[in-house]
């Protein structure tokens, strides 16, 4: 008798750590991610059960490196099944034709090439990389692309051209910083040298600019009418005006404003202004209401996932 439930204690035992061990591997295979690094993007790809996918551009200057550091976003998305797209394309505050082409080739190109779901798409960026993210997101979902974003976000990102121009001026005039007045020097170079002054002529900024509140022109986005949009800002006035001297009307929470409320009155289905407040840190620890850190990862990963 005992030898018996000697022998039934044994195969009891390792039929348990049987089973352990194929729970094991089914999480690990579950929550398994590969790293794919090319030129033109980096990309975090979950390799079962992808429940959505992440598209990010970044500021003017940032990388796919430099968004991974300022966005830490990664492990919240692993958690949950998304696979992240950080994309290296910057360097844009408006989207030429070609460029749109281009772009919406590339994006194609990568989903095609290594597989991802097309059915959860979510695109967005900081700064100018909002810019990029609402542009192409329109001009993807009125072209026969296979890459229809379901929503789309920004955190404070430079959507009126017009108004950018007039704030440069300000600044120049202002003389407050060398680094301020340099940005501000090369905006109004760069942006009189392909439109003109908005003053004399603004329908050439109407053409390119995300949103033209002069004149409530929003035609660079009308396709998103039924595409859930996020607009991130952290409209710290007081912060501006010490470091910068900008008023309110010239800051890019400003403007976001005006484009939510525009947006609204067009009826635009699903579209949230999220002003937030005392978020705005780079990842060095350093105070900026200008940073990635505004948008709320796990909040945005729940509004991805409709949780």
């Amino acid at each position: 008798m005992n030898r018996i439930l000697v022998v039934l204690f044994i195969l009891t035992f390792s039929f348990s750590c049987k089973n352990n061990e194929n729970e094991k591997t089914a999480n690990s295979v579950k929550t398994e991610y590969q790293e794919i690094i090319k030129d033109d993007y980096v990309l975090n790809k979950s390799t079962t059960n992808i429940k959505a996918v992440l598209v990010l551009f970044g500021g003017f200057p940032e990388n796919a490196e430099d968004i991974k550091r300022e966005f830490k976003i990664l492990e919240i998305a692993k958690n949950n099944n998304i696979s992240v797209l950080y994309m290296n394309y910057n360097r844009k505050l408006w989207l030429e034709k070609n460029e749109l082409l281009q772009l919406s080739e590339k994006l194609e190109n990568i989903f095609k090439t290594n597989q991802l779901p097309t059915d959860n798409i979510y695109i967005g960026g900081f700064s100018s990389g909002g810019t990029v993210a609402l542009l192409i997101s329109n001009f993807m979902t009125n072209d026969d692309s296979n890459i229809i974003p379901k929503g789309v976000f920004i955190g404070d990102s430079p959507i009126d051209l017009a108004e950018l121009y007039n704030t440069a001026e300000k600044n120049n005039e202002r003389n407050f910083s060398n680094s301020t007045k340099e940005e501000s020097k090369w905006l109004v170079e760069t942006l009189d040298k392909q439109f003109g002054n908005p003053k004399n002529d603004i329908s050439k900024y109407e053409l390119y600019s995300v949103y033209t509140s002069k004149t409530n022109n929003i035609f660079n986005i009308k396709n998103l009418k039924n595409t859930k949009i996020r607009l991130y800002t952290e409209p710290d006035t007081l912060w501006w005006k010490t470091n910068t001297m900008a008023e309110y009307k010239e800051m890019n929470a400003y403007h976001i404003k005006k484009l939510a409320e525009s947006l609204n009155e067009l009826e635009f289905k699903n579209v949230e202004y999220i002003p937030t407040k005392n978020k705005g840190y780079r990842a060095n620890g350093e105070r900026h209401p200008h940073s990635w850190s505004i948008i709320d990862r796990k909040e945005l990963i729940n509004w991805m996932l409709n949780k």
